[in-house]
């Protein structure tokens, strides 16, 4: 375990421990809330240092007003000595970031960099760099962001996340982490103990859909320990994000109760929500009565003593089929308001545009200027034209969920963000305010995470070709006609998708599927077939592959390979699968056998593909979880946490009948090694058997033996093995 692990799990920072554990700091009346950080001259400068300490000395940060009310960046200077102006610390290293890539072709991504390549001595400014940010809302990350991306990363991570969020342009940036102890502290002051509440907060992979009223109890009990440690790292999070000038966005208060409360408060007026694919979903307390207020006032009171105040809450009343029983939704909606008015006079009330949320009578009865509507679905259905009807011209961020769970499938419907949002933010009456980076897991897909983010600082419409070709220089130091070919390819195929098929995700692989010959896809709500064509993406590797040695020495160049190799074994499975399905069903037990081998070498060459990358790990990903706990029983049940949520996600009527299983699959070595392989490989073998039987073949209890792994797995490794570019060279011989 890391040393800064270690002292996050048992020793708070300063102010964020006395904050945290509930005490009151020396000099303060008892109750009174420390003030939170203000955006703090020197935090752009102290970002640099930990992003790039061999030349942030060459960098000088200055605080400017914001213009018109926009914030604004400038870069000057001459060469070892670049002045970036700004109007708050994260616009200034978003300023300080635009420079990296345009003049000095350098630059800091969720999956890897390129800095190598900076001379000595940071190149000059050949003429003032400037820009404004054409929208007021920058928002990032997803609801399922800390289950889908990581719900055990620690301080280091998070860090270094903020930096890469306040380098991309955003100023808003969702902070569930810690939610947990507020609900316990409320309802601890409402009747419930310790005991009760550890049973139904679930385990850490598992909160955000227990955050959304989806479900609750899986993956527990949570320590009293695990619930401080949580809480101190949320604190910290939040006081970095308002250092940079960035607001840190709290779950606020809709309704949700544990069991038994209105036995607990007689006259409480409940409605059942009855379940969400396969759980039971928590009841929903009637925000119009006097246990609502009372509730919600000290939610929000037990939230700022934890963590300060915020001017934005996301608050997602009825998300995806919450029932309003009896209850008028419209003064639902306007109960809740109040309790976050009277709480935080100003805050703006965000809610997630998905489904058929925000309902309409929602968005009719509150006050609309004072909510933000982040649109999970602008670039996925192509009967999504108009959003100032849909939503009676409240404000809304023009959003997208490329990905889905997870996957580790690339692209994004890029097309659309370049032709849409530009059209939309423009056009008369546009309540379009905002942009909202909202893939289910993050730390994927660089380009379109750099794509997206530019939206908001890019005057007029934005030209992919011109967009991908500066990419490709941006991510390996220097101009090079192989790199430009190769994203002009991606840029293409995977990268140019549009909604015109309703789907905004790339198609996944089916190694990670259930066995069956007629699989189509591996989570249920994922494409069926290619959304590119995949010949044509395969053009990728060869150009990737002749990249000069000079420009193949960054991380960046390391993942783009991985990855594009990657998918194009991934490519295969969708390939193969019709063909053994063909064997099987002529009886050729030859070719079957062939053909499932040849399968079984894709996944072997898969397996160590995934192997070079340290994101692709699933080792990593359950030592992440192993080291919050604080004995073997502990980490035991967070692993299983941790595990589940990538595999079965849940109990067996959820993982059957609900169909979550392999939500969130994604080809990491360990997974596609371990589980995938065992899967196949036993689901071939009884076909082989059933065809030399002459039999049909047998039943499988798919969730025993995949709750069974992840029970009983073997160690896997926590560190990449490999070489990424004789690998690719092989799987490139290969096709």
């Amino acid at each position: 375990m890391r040393l800064s692990r270690r002292t996050l799990l048992t020793a708070a920072p300063a102010a964020a421990g006395i904050a945290a554990l509930g005490a009151t700091p020396a000099g303060a009346a008892p109750g009174a809330v420390p003030a939170a950080p203000a955006a703090r001259a020197g935090a752009a400068a102290e970002a640099l240092a930990r992003l790039l300490p061999r030349h942030h000395r060459q960098v000088t940060f200055r605080t400017v007003p914001r213009k018109d009310g926009a914030d604004v960046f400038r870069v000057t200077g001459r060469t070892g000595r670049i002045l970036v102006e700004g109007s708050t610390p994260a616009v200034q290293l978003t300023g300080f970031h635009t420079y990296l890539r345009t003049v000095a072709h350098a630059h800091l991504s969720w999956n890897g960099e390129q800095t190598a390549l900076l001379p000595a001595r940071l190149p000059a400014v050949p003429a003032p760099l400037t820009r404004a940010a054409n929208v007021a809302h920058r928002f990032a990350l997803n609801d399922t962001n800390d289950g889908y991306t990581g719900p055990y990363h620690d301080w280091d991570y998070w860090e270094r996340e903020l930096d890469l969020l306040a380098l991309h342009g955003y100023n808003e940036v969702l902070v569930y982490l810690g939610a947990d102890s507020v609900y316990q502290r409320t309802f601890r002051q409402h009747g419930y103990t310790e005991a009760e509440l550890a049973e139904w907060i679930p385990g850490p992979a598992h909160q955000p859909w227990w955050l959304l009223q989806n479900m609750s109890g899986f993956g527990g009990p949570v320590s009293a320990r695990l619930l401080a440690a949580r809480a101190r790292l949320g604190r910290r999070i939040a006081d970095r994000l308002r250092e940079l000038g960035m607001t840190p966005v709290f779950p606020g208060y809709f309704g949700t109760v544990p069991p038994g409360f209105a036995d607990r408060h007689p006259g409480a007026h409940l409605v059942p929500q009855g379940d969400w694919v396969g759980f039971a979903r928590p009841d929903w307390l009637d925000p119009r009565g006097k246990e609502f207020r009372a509730v919600a006032a000290t939610f929000y009171r037990v939230q700022e003593e934890l963590f300060g105040a915020s001017t934005m809450y996301k608050i997602d009343l009825l998300h995806e089929g919450g029932r309003p029983g009896d209850v008028p939704v419209g003064e639902a909606a306007r109960a809740v308001e109040t309790a976050l008015r009277t709480a935080h006079p100003g805050a703006i009330w965000n809610i997630l545009g998905w489904q058929t949320n925000p309902r309409r009578e929602i968005v009719d009865a509150v006050d609309r200027s004072r909510m933000l509507i982040v649109d999970g679905l602008s670039d996925r259905f192509p009967n999504v034209t108009d959003r100032e009807q849909s939503w009676g011209s409240t404000p809304y961020a023009f959003g997208s969920i490329w990905n889905f769970g997870g996957h580790t499938t690339m692209g994004a419907n890029t097309p659309d963000w370049a032709r849409l949002y530009d059209q939309w933010r423009t056009r008369p009456g546009s309540a379009l305010a905002g942009i909202a980076l909202m893939p289910e897991a993050a730390d994927n897909n660089p380009a379109a995470f750099a794509l997206f983010s530019d939206l908001a600082w890019t005057e007029g419409p934005l030209s992919l070709e011109k967009w991908f070709r500066d990419w490709s220089v941006q991510r390996y130091g220097a101009p090079d006609a192989h790199a430009a070919e190769a994203w002009d390819v991606l840029r293409r195929t995977a990268y140019g998708t549009t909604r015109a098929d309703s789907w905004a995700e790339g198609h996944d692989g089916l190694f990670g599927a259930r066995p069956s010959l007629t699989a189509t896809s591996a989570a249920s709500w994922s494409p069926g077939g290619f959304r590119y064509d995949p010949e044509e993406f395969a053009l990728a590797l060869p150009a990737l592959l002749a990249v000069p040695h000079r420009l193949r020495q960054s991380s960046a160049y390391r993942y783009d390979l991985m990855d594009v190799t990657r998918q194009t074994l991934s490519h295969r499975s969708r390939v193969l699968l019709p063909r053994i399905r063909a064997a099987y069903e002529a009886g050729d037990r030859v070719l079957f056998g062939r053909l499932t081998g040849e399968w079984a070498e894709a996944m072997r060459l898969l397996e160590r593909t995934v192997s070079t990358d340290p994101r692709h790990l699933v080792g990593r990903w359950i030592a992440d979880a192993r080291s919050w706990g604080a004995d073997r029983a502990e980490k035991d049940r967070l692993a299983r946490d941790a595990l589940s949520l990538l595999t079965v996600w849940g109990h067996r009527s959820g993982a059957d009948e609900g169909g979550l299983r392999d939500y969130a699959n994604r080809e990491w070595a360990g997974l596609v090694g371990g589980l995938y392989a065992l899967r196949w490989q036993t689901y071939f073998a009884e076909l082989a058997a059933a065809l030399a039987e002459g039999r049909d073949p047998r039943a499988v209890d798919w969730y025993a033996l995949e709750e069974r792994w992840v029970r009983t797995h073997p160690p896997y490794r926590t560190t990449p093995t490999g070489d990424i570019v004789a690998i690719a060279r092989e799987v490139h011989r290969t096709r």
